[in-house]
């Protein structure tokens, strides 16, 4: 082998897939690929261009754009594109435009084959490379437009360290402090623990005003055990948390350690503070009829959010808290009308809102969790509780379950020790429909009331669902059962018959696959997380599912959810009523194609959560 084949040859051995190839292998393939210059500023590939090789970047860098010109990867070297016409049959999805003076080595498709065929680790690298080239095009797509306001993480307001002291330091020293750093808010520190936190308001009010010795200790006019945040949080919910506190300072958390501060003025300079002014008016309302009012410009909020290119995860968190803000206030005023609770209680909220995934047109799903205490005689105050909510929910907009999954309904309505025989029937002498029916309280979260009813019963499930194999086995048939709408030719398969007939159904069929194959795999590790992403997380943290596996899923949920957030504001923006059923013409070719790519994705999780389970043998 001359020189220059020998260094083709090792820069392949030093990159994936290549690396993987038997020596032999890798000895002979250099000679049988080919070689091009691009200079800076030349087309690699063009969109929708059909090519019969793979192509490797030697050296130079390389950037890929969708059909609208967005940013969607930058190649650099070792780094592969062109797969999608291998792999579709199709034109290229992205085009390739060299940024840099580029030397591209290609791989003829007969030797794309071949290396598949001797390695299988190729095709799963070749595919899974597509994949996360599609969640990264769906991530700018949604995500890179809009960097500031609601979308802004906690730890990107921070712009300096946090201020501290030892909360042992006076008054007076606390004061020279905080005014030497320029600051409004001083944490108090002891060891490497925060204690507390005293602020220029906390001097104000408890220092001057009664006028306090300055050289007393700091501790004894600063909030002990204050309230905080994580620094991966959202902008929108520090301000919701802050607002529901009136507080103005919330030092901020990552694993256990203060990195700083975030004022209610930083807050506030953001944009898109829409959503903030509503959960405010909505925490304000002193009538339903106003809450009503408020939650009526849910839909206008969330509009605006996907106009502005929020992020379908975003938007669901979003969604989510303003959703919860209107059920605590509607909890609220029923309990303010009722009296005190002559038990206690927890009220807790299923299914997407539960998981912080909500988006328009979504119904009531909602229970109560009572103390072992309660007895029929009790059973009238939480009826009417149950009803009064309900019925304000309907009014904001959300209406009644059609499958009666309410407080409403006494059999969502019991004691924990009764839920607990209900999931034990579930869990340990299970049916399939019963199973299917139950799923939706395996996606639950307290919302009013005692929490610790909620952690009893959510300990009690998750310490008895992974030793459960039939019922782990009924669960992933369900969640396999329902198949997304692609078809054996990578076609869509649309619904062919009732209101939405010639449509794809985006909910059931797409995102409800990925939520019930994320819900069967937690359940069988065991993890208390409910949010889907969080739950693929925690199972690849626990074994059961691969990272890269995990990341197709979560891409492939991007894709489904911003078509079908997309969809819906559509529909707000032309006056009718939001649903989860997009017919294809009202697509983008590169939506179509990205929907392909997520359906495909989620076809395989499917399948590999089938082979886990061997539902093959059961009935």
């Amino acid at each position: 082998m001359d020189a220059e084949l020998a260094e083709v040859r090792d820069f392949l051995a030093q990159h994936a897939p290549f690396d993987v190839l038997r020596a032999e292998v890798l000895d002979r393939l250099p000679a049988r690929l080919g070689v091009r210059y691009f200079r800076r500023g030349t087309m690699v590939l063009a969109l929708d261009e059909v090519t019969d090789v793979v192509r490797v970047l030697r050296s130079g860098a390389v950037e890929a754009r969708d059909g609208s010109g967005e940013l969607v990867d930058r190649i650099e070297a070792g780094g592969l594109f062109g797969m999608s016409t291998l792999l579709e049959g199709t034109g290229s999805a992205y085009a390739f435009t060299a940024i840099e003076d580029s030397l591209v080595l290609e791989v003829p498709q007969p030797v794309v084959v071949e290396l598949c065929g001797v390695e299988p680790r190729v095709a799963d690298h070749l595919e899974r490379e597509h994949r996360r080239r599609l969640g990264r095009a769906v991530t700018v797509q949604v995500g890179d437009r809009s960097e500031a306001g609601l979308r802004t993480r906690a730890r990107d307001l921070v712009r300096r360290p946090p201020q501290t002291a030892p909360s042992t330091v006076t008054i007076r020293e606390a004061a020279t402090r905080m005014r030497d750093a320029g600051v409004s808010s001083l944490l108090l520190m002891a060891g490497d623990q925060l204690a507390g936190i005293v602020t220029d308001r906390d001097l104000r009010n408890r220092v001057l005003a009664p006028g306090l010795d300055p050289d007393h200790p700091v501790s004894t006019v600063m909030s002990d055990q204050p309230v905080t945040g994580s620094a991966d949080a959202l902008a929108f919910e520090l301000l919701m948390e802050m607002v529901a506190r009136n507080i103005h300072h919330l030092p901020l958390v990552e694993q256990g350690r203060v990195v700083g501060v975030v004022t209610s003025t930083d807050l506030m300079r953001l944009e898109h503070a829409d959503p903030v002014y509503l959960v405010g008016d909505v925490r304000k309302a002193r009538t339903v009829e106003e809450v009503v009012a408020a939650a009526r410009r849910i839909p206008e909020t969330v509009q605006r959010l996907v106009t502005s290119g929020t992020s379908d995860e975003d938007v669901g968190r979003v969604t989510t808290a303003v959703g919860d803000a209107v059920e605590r206030r509607l909890i609220d005023l029923a309990l303010a009308e009722l009296g005190p609770a002559p038990v206690p209680w927890c009220w807790v909220v299923l299914g997407s809102r539960a998981r912080g995934e909500q988006a328009l047109g979504g119904d009531q799903d909602h229970a109560l969790l009572l103390g072992d205490e309660a007895g029929p005689e009790h059973d009238a105050w939480f009826a009417t509780l149950a009803e009064r909510v309900t019925a304000g929910l309907e009014a904001c907009g959300w209406p009644r379950c059609r499958g009666d999954v309410m407080a409403t309904n006494p059999r969502w309505r019991q004691a924990v020790a009764a839920w607990q025989q209900t999931f034990g029937r579930w869990l340990d002498a299970p049916e399939p429909m019963a199973v299917m029916q139950g799923t939706i309280f395996f996606d639950m979260r307290p919302l009013h009331g005692d929490a610790g009813l909620f952690d009893r019963l959510q300990a009690w499930v998750l310490h008895r669902s992974p030793h459960q194999q039939i019922f782990l086995g009924y669960l992933a048939q369900n969640a396999v059962g329902t198949p997304p709408p692609l078809g054996f030719f990578r076609g869509f398969v649309l619904e062919r018959e009732g209101e939405h007939v010639a449509t794809l159904d985006l909910k059931h069929r797409g995102l409800g696959a990925i939520v019930a194959v994320a819900r069967a795999h937690a359940l069988a590790a065991g993890v208390p997380e409910v949010g889907t992403r969080a739950r693929l997380r925690a199972v690849v943290a626990a074994g059961r599912l691969s990272a890269d596996d995990a990341d197709d899923l979560a891409g492939a949920m991007d894709v489904i959810g911003h078509v079908r957030l997309e969809h819906q504001a559509r529909q707000v923006r032309s006056d009718r009523e939001p649903d989860n059923y997009v017919a294809p013409d009202e697509l983008s070719s590169f939506d179509q194609r990205n929907l392909r790519d997520a359906f495909g994705i989620v076809k395989h999780a499917q399948a590999g959560l089938a082979r886990r389970h061997l539902l093959r043998y059961m009935s």
